[in-house]
């Protein structure tokens, strides 16, 4: 009788440097925006609660050179005594005096004309929550020359991905170099998830563009992106992490989001070209 062989399924496993590191992690999260605001705060909850089991918990670097503005009071976490005030400032400020952490804001962008670009960019883990599909080419062009060119201990790793409309959205993880995998019998390991800006390379570059005219006023605001559409997405990408930091196995690379009809679909680890390590 003919048996058939059972499919393995693909999984990514997380090295110990991320599970068991030595020193904080380094992250990198560029954009102190709707979304950049509620990563944030949920990055500083996962390190705290990380700090209590017994991990070392996390360095936040957060990039943005803009400052706040009338119209981002209420979708954004900002308050009118925050205004005129570097949005990265004013949030960091905030997170470091509520949990006792001692992160960093840095008001300038995150291009190529950064002062010290190998170091700026030198973290396990970038996160961008940025509007323009130019940014995104931007730092995937940093994050893969980091790569090549700086060996230190906080070589980049992970970059997680945000993006959104009015009403949808979507979170990608990739690897910016592949992560060994062990040997497994159960799973069907993959070292390498590719990055945003070459999976989806055509989309993001024949997207229709968004319309970048600043707005007056939250009402005008709220007509461009829905109030929950940011907090909604933030959370599953902080799912998704809480996942990579503490479990180490992951099933899923992100998901993509519509809010207007509650409908989330995730997306799967997949096997791409010779990106997998076979046990």
């Amino acid at each position: 009788m003919k048996t058939t062989k059972l499919k393995k399924p693909p999984v990514h496993i997380v090295g110990n440097e991320i599970l068991r590191p030595y020193n904080p992690i380094t992250v990198n999260l560029i954009g102190a925006g709707g979304t950049g605001g509620q990563v944030l705060t949920a990055l500083a909850r996962m390190n705290l609660s990380l700090i209590n089991l017994g991990h070392p918990g996390l360095m936040v670097r957060l990039f943005d050179d803009d400052k706040v503005e009338t119209a981002n009071l209420g979708r954004q976490l900002f308050t009118t005594a925050e205004l005129g005030q570097f949005k990265a400032v004013a949030l960091i400020n905030r997170i470091n005096r509520f949990f006792g952490s001692n992160w960093k804001a840095e008001t300038m962008r995150y291009d190529h004309n950064m002062p010290d670009r190998n170091t700026a960019a030198s973290a396990t883990l970038t996160i961008s929550c940025v509007d323009k599909v130019e940014a995104r080419f931007i730092i995937a062009k940093i994050l893969t020359e980091t790569v090549h060119n700086y060996h230190g201990r906080n070589r980049p790793k992970y970059w997680m991905d945000f993006g959104n409309s009015r009403t949808s959205g979507q979170v990608i993880l990739s690897t910016l170099d592949k992560i060994t995998q062990p040997a497994s019998k159960q799973y069907e390991t993959v070292d390498s998830l590719p990055l945003v800006t070459e999976e989806y390379r055509d989309l993001l570059l024949f997207s229709e563009e968004a319309d970048e005219t600043p707005s007056c006023s939250l009402a005008e605001a709220l007509t461009k992106q829905d109030l929950f559409i940011n907090s909604t997405l933030a959370n599953y990408g902080a799912s998704l992490l809480w996942q990579l930091f503490r479990e180490g196995i992951l099933f899923n690379r992100g998901c993509f989001l519509n809010l207007k009809d509650f409908i989330s679909q995730p997306l799967k680890i997949e096997q791409h070209g010779n990106n997998r390590s076979r046990s």
